[in-house]
């Protein structure tokens, strides 16, 4: 509704991952860059994290369509809560095959041959595993073992594990130390930095149909104060700037100013950090506080040359439970 106002062709805030407007910092060539080559080159696995609302599936999508129209076969994994059976019946689907009431031997013969088959025409299979931090390790594992079928030269399957930092700690495991061996390239997106911030802003402004009047409409200042709010993320900056936008269109403004931006800022409770569940810590932090005044006490006694009342209440207290009565 604020386009005609702010002569604009098309909403440059819009949070869906469009590649028309991606924002090619040197972080997020360097990811596309190893994305592409992984596959191209058939390294196998290839690794890329980043914190939510970086723009992992915007890269995705980027690397897709440049992909698209080639000999490239791609599955798509972007709901990665499944069972073992799930995932390899979900991506034997999407590869074309038929899943169907198959059992796991059956998948597994099935996409073999299907591998082999692309390989001998000398076609590339994907196989994208998006928010791969909510796989579980015995999917995972599975994911490792179909990078088994290969050659001397090449793997026949490429593998790309995307998802958020977590997956760098899951891959770090002792249990999947394996599969961390076999990773050829990794890449990890940063938020943005102010100046980057600054260009991705006048950036979409003129993709959207802002040429000379884009600083005009987030002035520095503005820009700073929604780099301090959305601390450089571009999920957040997108939503900031559109309910800004929508804020000046209905107050008949020609700028966003600072002001609107923090009230904006105020709205979306962007201020408010995420709190930890009432307990979840508790059990975890409060036993090893007390093993470290119970450590002290037994100090204090050792050099006193007798018993310490106060360690018998402290262990009597340690050991009840959390919101348990001391009696």
């Amino acid at each position: 509704m604020y386009k005609t106002f702010y002569k604009l062709r098309r909403n440059p805030f819009e949070i869906t991952p469009d590649p028309s407007f991606l924002f090619p910092t040197r972080r997020h060539n360097e990811a596309l860059a190893a994305l592409y080559y992984g596959v191209r080159r058939h390294k196998g696995f290839v690794v890329m994290t980043g914190e939510v609302g970086t723009g992992k599936t915007l890269l995705l999508r980027c690397l897709l369509q440049l992909l698209n129209g080639s000999n490239v076969a791609c599955s798509y994994v972007f709901n990665s809560r499944l069972s073992c059976r799930e995932f390899l019946q979900y991506v034997t689907s999407d590869f074309g095959l038929p899943a169907a009431g198959k059992n796991k031997s059956e998948l597994l013969l099935q996409l073999g041959n299907f591998l082999v088959t692309r390989h001998q025409q000398r076609l590339t299979t994907v196989l994208v595993a998006d928010e791969a931090h909510h796989l579980s390790p015995e999917v995972l594992e599975e994911v490792r073992l179909l990078t088994n079928l290969e050659t001397t030269h090449d793997k026949l399957l490429q593998i790309l594990l995307v998802g958020q930092p977590e997956l760098d700690e899951k891959l770090d495991s002792t249990e999947l130390r394996q599969l961390k061996q076999r990773i050829a390239l990794r890449s990890q997106l940063l938020p943005l930095d102010l100046e980057e911030t600054r260009g991705y802003i006048v950036r979409r402004l003129q993709l959207a149909g802002a040429d000379s009047h884009a600083n005009a409409l987030f002035p520095n200042e503005t820009i700073a104060e929604v780099y301090r709010h959305s601390r450089g993320i571009p999920r957040l900056i997108n939503t900031i700037c559109e309910n800004a936008l929508i804020s000046g269109y209905t107050r008949q403004l020609q700028g966003v100013s600072p002001k609107i931006i923090n009230e904006v800022a105020s709205d979306l409770r962007l201020n408010i950090t995420g709190k930890t569940p009432v307990g979840e810590n508790n059990g975890s932090n409060g036993k090893e506080l007390w093993e470290a005044v119970r450590t002290l006490l037994d100090l204090h006694s050792q050099l006193q040359g007798e018993p310490s009342h106060q360690l018998a209440s402290m262990r009597a207290f340690s050991g009840a439970r959390n919101h348990e009565p001391i009696v």
